[in-house]
This record gives structure tokens, sequence and C-alpha cells, in this order.
């Protein structure tokens, strides 16, 4: 696709979505770090009607650090694949501690290196809780957009962000990461996408073809 019917696509869905923005809760960075953990392979609505009773109680590395795994795994239950965040929660937590003076890192080198937290994960707390975006997060939504479009045919996250990273300009990095999240859930849907409702058909490749 060419560069302006690129940015053209976005300046429309930007129009289609004025108010697209994150839609996990958080007050800090920490949280928010322990919110996109949480939402691998959950919905963010249900993330976010678990954290509010667990950032109650634990708030900070040291407390998630402090916590019996038991009971840090009955608290993020809700949110599936509850051993092995809650593990990961602990150690990332643990890690913090040691090597980061209880901060979330800046850069997405020593955020990727916390337990637990790839490149969707990075991008997401380097954009929302740093206003710094240094790549584009590869969620269920994007993957289905960027394939459906015609802006990837890869099936591989990373080489799907590689690909977007080439054709969008990176002053749009920050709009994207929300606007095809929300595209994807409420038009281009993985099920029965709503195509002639599509604000960006015309851009599209499978419609088209």
């Amino acid at each position: 696709m060419k560069k302006k019917d690129v940015i053209d696509m976005i300046e429309i869905l930007k129009k289609t979505y004025p108010d697209a923005k994150c839609s996990l809760d958080f007050t800090t960075p920490f949280e928010l770090l322990i919110a996109v953990i949480l939402s691998a392979q959950c919905t963010d609505d249900r993330v976010n009607k678990t954290t509010p009773t667990i950032f109650s109680k634990y708030s900070t590395p040291q407390d998630f650090a402090n916590i019996d795994i038991s009971i840090l795994e009955k608290l993020v239950h809700p949110c599936g694949f509850y051993k092995n965040k809650a593990k990961n929660i602990k150690l990332t937590s643990q890690k913090l501690i040691d090597e980061f003076d209880s901060q979330v890192p800046c850069n997405m080198d020593d955020l990727i290196s916390l337990p637990g937290v790839g490149r969707k994960t990075a991008n997401v707390v380097m954009l929302e809780a740093f206003n710094k975006p240094q790549g584009i997060a590869i969620d269920t939504h994007a993957k289905r957009l960027s394939n459906r479009i015609g802006l990837s045919a890869e099936s591989d996250p990373q080489k799907i962000e590689q690909d977007l990273v080439r054709q969008i300009p990176r002053e749009y990095f920050k709009d994207v990461n929300h606007l095809f999240m929300w595209h994807g859930r409420n038009t281009c849907t993985a099920r029965s996408p709503i195509c002639e409702k599509c604000a960006i058909r015309k851009y599209c490749k499978t419609y088209n073809s």
C-alpha cells in the first residue's frame, strides 16, 4: 500500500473513532504493567473488573513480591492462565526491586527482560505509561486488521510489527495502537466483520479481492 493511502486510512479511522484510547484502567506505570500482563488471552473488560480488588490491597512491586503465590493465583484467576500469570507477576515484581529500584523501566530492552513481558506488553507500557511509542503493539485485532487490509501477510506478531513500522510514519504509531484495537472490536470483528459499514473498506485487500 502506498504511504499516502496508509496515512489517509489512519486519518479516516481517527475521525471514525475520535475517542479511541487504551481500555485498561490504571493509575501508575506499575499498575499498567500488571494489567497488561493479565490481559494476555483475556478481555480488557475482564481485567478492569478484576484489578480494582487487587490494587486496593496490592499496588507496589514490594506488595506483589511478598504476597503468597496461592493468594495471588486466586486474585488473578478470573483473567485465565492464572498460575503462569501469578508466577510472572511475582518474578517481575522481584526483578523490579532487585534491578530497577522498584520502578518500571522506560525502555524496551529493560521491559522485555521482565518475566512475562514481550514486545506487545512493552509497547503498550512505553506508549501509555511514558507516552514514548517505540513500535506497534500486535494484539489479535492488529494482527487481523493487518492481514485483512494487506499491510502484512505474516502471522508472527514480531514480523507483523516490522511490516507495519516500515509502512506507517512514526508520528502515527500512537494513533494506530488505539485505532486498530477499536476498529477490530467494533467493525472488523473476527467473525462476521461489518464490511459494508467499514469506513476504510476501499483500502482493504480482502474486501476488494
